[in-house]
C-alpha cells in the first residue's frame, strides 16, 4: 500500500506578550528583554537615520523608542504630512533593517520638550476653551480623527503582523497631570486597542510617585527615573500598583534638558553605568531617554513652567548630554554604556562607530536687507493684517509661531513725560518700538511687563511679540501673543490695534523678498531691530560634512541655510552658542544664509562664522 503524504500548510504566527507569572515579556514563546534607546525621528534629517540607528545597535541595544508628533504630521487642520522628516514608516523600516525592534509612543500628548507637547496649535484656534488631555468631547473627537489617520499606517508594522513594533504607549506621564481623568484614559486605551489588538504590548509610563493617576487597568505600567543608588525602591513602588509583570524603566536619563539662561545640563557616566547595571542585574528592561537627542529645528522647541516669570524656554539643541551627541557622534559615555550593555546582551557584531569629520568654513559677511517693520516687509512677508479694538493672540489669529506686530497710536491726552507702558498677560516677549525705534524689551521669562516711554521719540507704539515656544509639560494650553490689556500711565487701556503676522514658516516668501529687494527704494527708513541679513557662500570641497554655525556677536533670532530653518539662536544668554548644520542641507558650490536678528542692528560687523566644533557651554 502506498501512502500519499497530506500537504499541510503551517502558518507561522509571531507573538509578543507578557507572562505575568514569570514577570517577563515573551517573544515567540521565549523570554525576552530589551535594552533600548530613545531617538525621535523628527530631531534628525532622514539622511542620518540609518547611521544613528546603526550606532545604537552597535552599542548592544536591541530596540529603539520614538515619540510620534501629532503637530509634525498635521501642522494645519486636515493637512497631513508623511514624507521627509515626517516619514515615520521609513524610520520604522530602517530600524528593522538595522536589526532593532521599535517601541512607539503616539501620545497623543508627548511632552518631549516640543512646542505644546506635540499637540498642533490649531486645536486652540478651533476650540479656544478646549481641555486637552481630558474627556472633553471636542478633544476626544480630534484625537479619534488623528488616530484614524495614524494607526492604519503603523498596523502593518506591529510585531504580530510581521513588523518590528513590539510596544505602543498610551498617553505620556499622565500621572503628572492634575486632571486625573479616568474616563479619558479608558477612551484612549479602547481607541488604541482597537487598532493594535494583540499584535503589540500596550504600556503607560510615569514617575514612581505618579503611578496612582497614570496607570490603566489591563495595561503594563512602566517607570521613568534617572541615576540612583537604590533602583529597587522604585521597583517596590511599582509593585504596589502592579504586583506582577516585567520591570521596565522606559525613561532612564543619561542626560537632561537645558533651558536658555541655564548652564548646559551634564550627567556623569559613572553613576549612569552603575544604575544601569543594578537595573539589569534585577532583570529589568531599560530604555535610555535620550540615547540620541538631536535638534529642535525651526520653531519646534517648547518651554516649561519655572523661573522668575514661571516660564523657561528650551534651547534649540537637544544634545541632552546623550551617549550620541547632537551630530550623532559617539561620546565617552557611549563607550561606557556599550561596555555595560554587552555584559548582559549579546554583541551584535556591528562595527563600533567613530566620530565623523566636520567642516570649518570661511567667515561670511552678510548684507542688510531691511527690517520686518518696513512697509516692504509687511507687503512681502506678512500672513495677515487685521484690525481690532483689542489685541488678539496667535491662536485667535491662526498663527503657529514666529512674530506678530501689534500697533496703535498713543492718544494725545495720555501723553506725559515719561509714560509707563504695561502689557498684561504677555506671552512671550515684546520688542517695544516707538516709530520704528527699539526702546526696550518686555519678557515673560523674567516677569518684566512694564517699560517707561519718554516724550519726543514718536507717537506710533509698536510691539513685536515673539512666540518662544509653548509649554510642553503637564498643561499644554499655552496661548501666545498679547492676551491681556495694554495700559498706559496706570489706568488707561490702549485700543484700536492693527496686528500684522510674520509666521516666518515659508522661506519662499523670504527668497522673493531678497530677490526683489534690489528693486526696492534703498532709502527706506533705517530700523534698529528686526533686521534681515542675507548672503551667499561657496563650498568648494567634494566631500560635504556637518558644521556648526557660530552666532557669537549676534543677539537673538532665527537662521536659515539654503531655506532650511536651523532654529532659534540667543548667544547673549546662552548656553548654546553654535547651531548644528547637518551636511544634508549643504551642497557643493552656491549656498545661502539668511538671518533675522530680532534685537541688534548689525552694520559692518554682520559677520558669521562656521566652526568644526559645537559650543553648547556659553562664551
Amino acid at each position: 500500500m502506498v501512502y500519499h503524504a497530506k500537504q499541510v500548510s503551517f502558518e507561522y504566527k509571531r507573538t509578543f506578550f507578557i507572562d505575568y507569572e514569570r514577570d517577563t515579556f515573551m517573544m515567540d514563546g521565549k523570554p525576552f528583554r530589551f535594552v533600548s534607546g530613545s531617538f525621535h525621528y523628527f530631531r534628525a534629517l532622514p539622511g542620518s537615520w540609518g547611521q544613528i540607528l546603526r550606532s545604537m545597535r552597535a552599542a548592544g541595544l536591541n530596540a529603539v523608542m520614538t515619540y510620534i508628533e501629532w503637530s509634525l504630521h498635521e501642522p494645519t487642520m486636515g493637512t497631513y504630512i508623511w514624507d521627509g522628516i515626517a516619514n515615520l514608516e521609513q524610520f520604522i523600516q530602517i530600524a528593522e533593517e538595522e536589526d532593532l525592534y521599535v517601541i512607539l509612543r503616539p501620545g497623543p500628548y508627548i511632552c518631549a520638550e516640543r512646542d505644546m507637547g506635540g499637540f498642533p496649535y490649531w486645536l486652540l484656534t478651533k476650540y479656544p476653551n478646549i481641555k486637552l488631555r481630558t474627556s472633553d468631547p471636542d478633544y476626544l473627537k480630534e484625537v479619534a480623527k488623528w488616530y484614524g489617520e495614524l494607526m492604519p499606517r503603523i498596523q502593518k508594522h506591529l510585531y504580530g503582523q510581521g513588523g518590528p513594533v513590539i510596544m505602543v504607549s498610551i498617553e505620556n506621564e499622565y500621572g503628572s497631570f492634575a486632571a486625573c481623568d479616568r474616563n479619558y484614559l479608558a477612551f484612549l486605551k479602547n481607541l488604541t486597542e482597537s487598532y493594535v489588538q494583540n499584535h503589540a504590548v500596550l504600556f503607560t509610563n510615569d514617575g514612581p510617585e505618579q503611578l496612582q493617576c497614570g496607570t490603566i487597568p489591563g495595561v503594563l505600567a512602566t517607570l521613568d527615573f534617572g541615576t540612583t543608588n537604590r533602583p529597587d525602591r522604585h521597583w517596590q513602588k511599582l509593585r504596589e500598583y502592579q504586583p506582577r509583570g516585567p520591570l521596565v524603566n522606559a525613561e532612564f536619563y543619561p542626560g537632561w534638558l537645558t533651558h536658555w539662561m541655564e548652564p548646559m545640563a551634564r550627567v556623569a557616566s559613572e553613576p549612569i553605568v552603575s544604575t544601569l547595571k543594578a537595573m539589569l542585574n534585577h532583570g529589568a528592561n531599560v530604555n535610555f531617554y535620550m540615547f540620541f537627542g538631536g535638534t529642535n529645528f525651526a520653531f519646534t522647541s517648547g518651554a516649561n513652567d519655572g523661573g522668575p516669570g514661571n516660564f523657561d524656554t528650551d534651547i534649540t539643541s537637544y544634545d541632552y548630554d546623550a551617549p550620541l551627541d547632537e551630530a550623532g557622534d559617539p561620546t565617552t559615555k557611549y563607550y561606557a554604556i556599550r561596555d555595560a550593555v554587552l555584559e548582559f546582551l549579546p554583541d551584535p557584531g556591528v562595527p563600533v562607530p567613530v566620530k565623523l569629520p566636520k567642516m570649518k568654513l570661511e567667515s561670511v559677511r552678510l548684507q542688510s536687507y531691511g527690517s520686518l517693520l518696513s512697509n516692504y516687509a509687511r507687503r512681502m512677508l506678512s500672513k495677515f493684517s487685521f484690525s481690532s479694538e483689542k489685541t488678539l493672540g496667535f491662536e485667535a489669529l491662526n498663527q503657529h509661531s514666529g512674530l506678530i506686530l501689534y500697533e496703535t497710536y498713543i492718544p494725545k491726552q495720555l501723553r506725559r513725560d515719561p509714560m509707563l507702558l504695561k502689557v498684561e498677560d504677555l506671552k512671550d516677549r515684546a520688542y517695544v518700538h516707538v516709530d520704528g525705534i527699539l526702546i526696550g524689551i518686555l519678557s515673560r521669562e523674567n516677569a518684566i511687563d512694564s517699560i517707561p516711554i519718554s516724550l519726543g521719540i514718536g507717537n506710533r507704539l509698536q510691539l513685536m511679540v515673539e512666540n518662544q515656544g509653548r509649554i510642553n509639560f503637564r498643561n499644554a494650553n499655552d496661548f501666545k501673543g498679547i492676551l491681556g490689556t495694554v495700559i498706559l500711565n496706570g489706568a488707561n487701556e490702549l485700543t484700536n490695534w492693527n496686528m500684522t503676522g510674520f509666521p516666518l514658516d515659508n522661506y519662499l516668501l523670504l527668497q522673493d523678498y531678497i530677490d526683489q529687494y534690489s528693486e526696492h527704494d534703498l532709502k527706506v527708513k533705517s530700523f534698529s531691530s528686526m533686521n534681515i541679513y542675507h548672503c551667499g557662500f561657496e563650498i568648494y570641497t567634494n566631500e560635504i560634512y556637518d558644521t556648526y554655525l557660530d552666532t557669537t556677536g549676534w543677539g537673538k533670532g532665527v537662521i536659515f541655510i539654503n531655506g532650511f530653518n536651523l532654529g532659534r539662536y540667543w548667544p547673549l544668554v546662552g548656553p548654546q552658542i553654535t547651531l548644528y548644520v547637518p551636511r544634508h542641507i549643504l551642497r557643493k558650490g552656491n549656498n545661502s544664509i539668511t538671518v533675522i536678528e530680532y534685537q541688534m542692528e548689525k552694520r559692518g560687523d554682520a559677520v558669521i562664522t562656521f566652526s568644526g566644533m559645537p559650543n553648547l557651554n556659553g562664551p
